[in-house]
Order: C-alpha cells, then sequence, then structure tokens
C-alpha cells in the first residue's frame, strides 16, 4: 500500500493547525514532521511543542524525523508529545540499537533513516529490527531541494534486501519528490513518500488528492 506524508516544513507555520487539517481531510495518510537541530543538519525547524499542540488538533500519524545529533535524548519527549513513528538517522551520535529499543519502549513504530551518500550496506543487521527505512533523496536540511538520481538505485537495492529479511518494512523517500518523478521512486520500491513543497506550494488539498491518483493508477 502506498502511503502520502506531506512535510509540514514546507507549510504555511502561521496556519499549521488549518494546513495539517487540509491534507488530512483530502486524503494524506500521515503528516511528516522534520526535526532538526541546527548541529546535525544546517538548519533548525521545529520542535517538541510543535508535536504536542498539532496532537490537541489532530488525529493523523505522527511521523516524526528526528534529524538531531543526539536522537536518543529526545525519544520519549517525542513520544509523549504525539509522535506515532519515530525515525532516528545511523549516522547521528549514540547506539543506533539503543535509539531503537527506546523508540520500541516508546510504544512507538521504528523507523531508521540513511543519508544520500550512506550505502544500503550500513543498514545491516538493522532492516529486521524496524517498521521502516527512510532513505533521504536530497542532503537533509532544507526543503525545496532536487532530488538525486543515484537515491532511486538505493531504493531498489534496498527493496530486494527487504523483500528476503523483512518484507513487512516500509520504505520511505524524503527529498525533491515531485508529481512529475514519483512515478519513477514507486516503480524503484518505495511505498511511502514524503512531499513538502510539492504539495503545499499552492492548492495543498488538490496536491494530496493528485499524488492519491497516482498511487491509485500505480500498477
Amino acid at each position: 500500500m502506498f502511503k502520502l506524508a506531506p512535510s509540514i516544513l514546507a507549510a504555511d507555520f502561521a496556519r499549521l493547525g488549518d494546513e495539517v487539517a487540509a491534507i488530512e481531510k483530502a486524503g494524506a495518510d500521515m503528516v511528516h514532521i522534520d526535526v532538526m537541530d541546527g548541529i546535525f543538519v544546517p538548519n533548525i525547524s521545529m520542535g517538541i511543542p510543535v508535536v504536542a499542540s498539532l496532537r490537541k488538533v489532530s488525529g493523523m500519524v505522527f511521523d516524526v524525523h528526528l534529524m538531531i545529533r543526539k536522537p536518543s535524548k529526545y525519544i520519549q519527549a517525542f513520544a509523549d508529545a504525539g509522535a506515532d513513528s519515530i525515525t532516528v538517522h545511523i549516522e547521528s551520535e549514540g547506539d543506533t540499537s539503543e535509539a531503537i529499543d527506546l523508540i520500541r519502549k516508546a510504544g512507538k513504530k521504528v523507523g531508521l533513516c540513511i543519508n544520500p551518500d550512506t550505502p544500503v550496506s550500513a543498514l545491516n543487521g538493522f532492516i529486521e529490527k524496524v517498521d521502516m527505512i527512510l532513505l533521504m533523496g536530497v542532503q537533509p536540511g532544507f526543503g525545496g531541494q532536487h532530488y538525486m538520481p543515484h537515491v532511486s538505485d538505493k531504493i531498489r537495492e534496498l527493496r530486494a534486501i527487504c523483500d528476503q529479511v523483512h518484507p513487512e518494512c516500509d520504505i520511505e523517500v524524503d527529498g525533491g519528490i515531485t508529481l512529475e518523478n514519483v512515478e519513477d521512486i514507486l516503480s524503484a520500491g518505495a511505498n511511502v513518500i514524503v512531499a513538502g513543497s510539492s504539495v503545499f506550494r499552492g492548492d495543498a488539498a488538490a496536491h494530496v488528492k493528485a499524488y492519491k491518483e497516482i498511487f491509485a493508477n500505480h500498477g
């Protein structure tokens, strides 16, 4: 099943609750929430208070992506704030297995992310332990970048591995995805699509519906 997770990094923060309500009504499957600390990536975005505030007004699945240096320190706080799924980077500081265990103990779905230049082999030994692998299609930190074509080869490589060791594992891709290139990304083996600028620039509801139509028609 294909799922759409619009990234609120590209939303209008002055109207964030309304923006989330609009994509929910249009049929988005979850909300992707990018958390950046200005250290692990060269940008600062949003944190625990934003997640907690949105949780009060939305019943959507919150897909929280921690682009922070020491994710284990904050996992429980994001879980308490209302995250449904928490994704950490294999490149972050600390023990990846510990972070996975902390997310599990918090009762949340576990995601593990790798950057565009990190090989799929870095995930060896972890794929069976998580619910989702997130492949970055751009260097993390800023929205609006162009998708890196070589990431499609990584999607195909990862899909082949998952089919062997963990067929239920979702493959999520984030960065540079548009209505024009999403079909190729689905064909490579991704089933969860994060889209920011291509959803929230303009009519977000119409863009969500356009993505969902592509998903429905994808063979």
